[in-house]
C-alpha cells in the first residue's frame, strides 16, 4: 500500500509539473530592432556591423539671413558608412570598433543617381575612401542600460577638401561624441529615442589657390557643432516599426568665422529580416536653415548583430 500510494504522489506531481509548463506563460524575446538601439552596448563577444547609405540632393541653398536661392543647379552627395563595434567587457558596459567612410559626389547641375558611376576623375564629381575612426562606446551608469555614449575621432584620408570646384570631405580632423538615451513605453508598442551629437573640427588653416578650385585645409576646421535628435517609434509587431524624427544641426565659430544651422524632419521603417538581420530606409526633408543647403535625404541601411 505504501509503494501505491508513493507511485501516486509521483505522478501526480509529473502531472501538475507538465500542466503548469503549459500554461506558464512563454518569455517574450525582444527582437534586434528593439533591444539594440544605439543606446544599448552589446555583450562580451558579440559584433555588430552596420552599412549605411546616405544620398542627399539639392536645388535650394538658404544664404547667411535665411534667404532662399531656388532652382540652382544639383548638387548631390553620397556617404557610405560600415561601422564595426564588438563587446568587449563582462558587464556589457564597453564595447570597441573602427568607422569607414566612402564618398562619391556630383555637381554643375547633374542628375542625383550620377553619383554611382563614381567617375571621380571628371571635372563635376569626386569620390573615394575618405575617412576613418577609431571608436569606442560607453555605458557609464549600471542601472542605466540605457544611456550611452559614443566617442569617434575622424583621420581624413584625402589629400584636398576640394577640387576644380567639386567638394569630397572635410580636410580636418573631427573628434565627435554621439550621446544616446532611449525609453520602451509599457507595452513594447512605442519607443522614444533621443541623441546629441557634438563635433569639434580642427586642422590646418583653410588655404587656397586658383579661386578657390584647390583648397588645402577645411572650411569647417576651429568650429564646434551641435546635432540634437528625437525619434519615436512604434512597433505593429516586434519585427516591424515606423518611425518619425526631427534633427537641429547647428555649427558654432570657433575661429574661423562659419555658422551654419538646418533643421530637418522626416520618417522610415525597419525590418527584422533574420534573428541576426535587420534592413532600414529612412527618408529626411530640410525645411529650414542659414548658410547651407535645403535639400533632401534618402538613406538605407543594414545591420547584422551576431
Amino acid at each position: 500500500m505504501r509503494k501505491q500510494w508513493l507511485l501516486a504522489c509521483l505522478l501526480l506531481n509529473i502531472a501538475g509539473g507538465a500542466l503548469w509548463a503549459q500554461e506558464a506563460p512563454e518569455t517574450k524575446q525582444r527582437t534586434n530592432i528593439q533591444e539594440f538601439t544605439p543606446s544599448k552596448l552589446l555583450f562580451k563577444k558579440q559584433w555588430d556591423i552596420k552599412w549605411f547609405n546616405n544620398l542627399y540632393t539639392q536645388t535650394r541653398f538658404a544664404d547667411s539671413d535665411g534667404n532662399v536661392a531656388k532652382d540652382l543647379p544639383r548638387e548631390t552627395f553620397f556617404t557610405s558608412t560600415l561601422e564595426v563595434f564588438t563587446g568587449v567587457s563582462d558587464n556589457r558596459r564597453v564595447n570597441v570598433g573602427a568607422i569607414l567612410r566612402f564618398r562619391s559626389n556630383a555637381v554643375g547641375g547633374r542628375n542625383a543617381l550620377d553619383v554611382f558611376q563614381f567617375d571621380g576623375e571628371s571635372t563635376t564629381a569626386r569620390s573615394g575612401l575618405t575617412a576613418i575612426a577609431p571608436s569606442v562606446k560607453i555605458a557609464p551608469f549600471k542601472k542605466l542600460s540605457n544611456l550611452s555614449f559614443q566617442s569617434s575621432f575622424f583621420i581624413p584620408l584625402i589629400d584636398r577638401e576640394t577640387e576644380n570646384g567639386v567638394f569630397l570631405e572635410q580636410d580636418g580632423f573631427v573628434w565627435q561624441n554621439r550621446f544616446f538615451y532611449d525609453y520602451t513605453f509599457p507595452g513594447d508598442k512605442f519607443q522614444l529615442f533621443t541623441e546629441l551629437t557634438t563635433e569639434l573640427n580642427f586642422g590646418d588653416e583653410l588655404t587656397s589657390n586658383d579661386g578657390f578650385q584647390n583648397t588645402s585645409g577645411s572650411f569647417a576646421n576651429n568650429s564646434l557643432v551641435l546635432f540634437p535628435g528625437v525619434f519615436l517609434s512604434y512597433f505593429p509587431t516586434s519585427k516591424f516599426t515606423v518611425l518619425a524624427l526631427a534633427q537641429h544641426f547647428q555649427r558654432l565659430d570657433l575661429g574661423n568665422d562659419l555658422t551654419q544651422d538646418f533643421t530637418a524632419v522626416g520618417g522610415g521603417v525597419k525590418y527584422q529580416v533574420t534573428k541576426e538581420l535587420n534592413i532600414e530606409g529612412l527618408y529626411t526633408n530640410f525645411v529650414r536653415g542659414n548658410n547651407n543647403g535645403l535639400g533632401e535625404t534618402f538613406n538605407i541601411g543594414l545591420r547584422a548583430i551576431f
